[in-house]
């Protein structure tokens, strides 16, 4: 069984070795069909054993076509980060391990690297001394997470325990979230019993940043209320006014929740962290590490400030489980939703460890200036028009008219030279650019714009009657 082990695992290490390393060479995105896909992997089953390294090759070799090169520093696509040397071996080691990390008992080890790396994070980001954490799938676990804690903290000052008596005839609260919120506020929301026509809606300006003065209206008459604020609009990158907010919120006994998912990382800057200023005046946050942070898939973190409510919301115990012990160990069960679960914390300490706080900041700060760049070389071809300023990682930008604008796009992704995705802002089609890879260098930059500008000359874009574009220089 160990020459098996080491047999396939040697392998499987070449074959990863050679997909980074022809990462500049092939195309970024999928180059199959998905006709294509099914016939390459849909075998029967097969009714013997078949040797794991036979199963390795042939998957490998089946699904490569149709892998899109996210580590790739030219995948510009959903504010989706690659994978630090260090994190993807860590992950590796993670697997092999294959420890439990519900349990301490199950997993001691990675019960402790989530500890260490859930208080560097805390410190990093400056959230109050004690404030708990959860190492989840996503930032849409991390929204469920800090969602129920909220919901147990606003009804108990209410007198209820939803957790006993369920939201059937329970007190009525407030949910309060902006126009401009992203999709999976929502969805944490549904999933905690609080329906999309209950929640009450504040208007955004134009990057999407809260109207604060008509969240001030909203939060008068001081009906308990869980207010969701953001750190980073995903298309422009905006952040809401956070130190209003979080003004509005005390003064009224509300739940201040922000979304974070990437913009959060700015407080890891020392020349950005203003962005984010009165962030830490919230009672929770929500953020992926498989974005600035450069973790692979999947890793998410949410973290209270309240601890008490955090953990009523979601802990559980059963008889049979061995929980807590000598010395107090963390037992992760008692902080997030899951139950089984992947031990996340090794990829985020290993991630942490390797870029120091200097160097995160220089990634975070390397990433916004990239964008800059994009933003002027965009700004300079025929037709195009740069959508309001860049504020952190992400460049919108659009064509002529909507045809127009998805022509380009889809010239620049079928050349397998860049990774992009389209979006609707101000109810027209526009392109979505953001910089989020450690990979990403000057000459990705180049050839990306050199992709825009062939497809530019391939489609006969019109000049631009929108005027000229914003410098994308970011705000002092």
């Amino acid at each position: 069984m160990g020459d098996e082990f080491d047999e396939v695992l040697t392998r499987t290490a070449e074959i990863a070795v050679d997909w980074l390393d022809g990462l500049d060479r092939r195309p970024v995105g999928e180059t199959v069909t998905l006709a294509e896909l099914r016939e390459r992997l849909g075998l029967p089953l097969p009714d013997e054993p078949v040797h794991p390294l036979t199963v390795i090759e042939e998957l490998a070799r089946a699904a490569e076509p149709g892998l899109v090169a996210i580590p790739s520093g030219r995948y510009f696509g959903f504010v989706i980060g690659g994978g630090l040397p260090a994190a993807v071996a860590a992950d590796w080691l993670t697997t092999v391990w294959d420890q439990n990390a519900g349990l301490y008992a199950c997993g001691p080890a990675a019960s402790v690297a989530e500890e260490v790396a859930g208080e560097w994070l805390r410190d990093l980001f400056g959230f109050p001394a004690g404030s708990s954490y959860a190492f989840v799938p996503g930032c849409q676990t991390a929204h469920l997470t800090c969602l129920a804690a909220a919901r147990h903290a606003m009804l108990r000052r209410a007198g209820w325990n939803v957790e006993e008596d369920g939201l059937a005839g329970a007190p009525r609260l407030r949910i309060v979230v902006s126009a401009r919120r992203h999709a999976t506020i929502d969805r944490a929301l549904r999933l905690l019993g609080f329906g999309t026509s209950t929640l009450t809606v504040v208007p955004a300006d134009g990057p999407g940043r809260m109207d604060v003065a008509a969240l001030r209206e909203v939060l008068a008459d001081r009906v308990p209320a869980i207010v969701c604020a953001q750190a980073g609009e995903v298309n422009t990158g905006a952040f809401d006014d956070l130190t209003a907010i979080a003004d509005l919120t005390e003064a009224a006994g509300a739940w201040l929740h922000i979304d974070g998912a990437f913009g959060l990382w700015v407080l890891a800057s020392p020349a950005l962290r203003h962005l984010a200023a009165g962030a830490e005046r919230a009672d929770s946050w929500a953020l992926d590490a498989h974005k600035w942070l450069n973790v692979p898939y999947d890793s998410g973190i949410a973290f209270c400030a309240h601890p008490e409510p955090h953990r009523a919301a979601v802990s559980v115990t059963a008889d049979y489980l061995v929980q807590g012990g000598e010395g107090d160990p963390r037992d992760p069960i008692d902080w997030t939703p899951g139950f089984s679960r992947r031990a996340r914390g090794f990829p985020v300490y290993a991630a942490l460890r390797s870029l120091g706080r200097r160097g995160l900041a220089d990634l975070v700060q390397r990433c916004c200036a990239h964008a800059r760049t994009f933003a002027e070389g965009l700004a300079g071809l025929r037709g195009c028009e740069v959508i309001g300023e860049v504020v952190i990682n992400q460049v919108l930008f659009r064509f002529g008219d909507d045809a127009t604008t998805d022509r380009v796009l889809r010239h620049v992704v079928d050349s397998g030279e860049a990774w992009l995705s389209g979006t609707t802002a101000g109810g027209r089609r526009a392109i979505r650019l953001s910089v989020c890879n450690w990979r990403t260098g000057e000459e990705d930059v180049r050839r990306t714009l050199a992709a825009f500008r062939q497809a530019v000359d391939a489609s006969g874009t019109p000049p631009s009657r929108a005027g000229p574009p914003p410098s994308g220089r970011l705000p002092r």
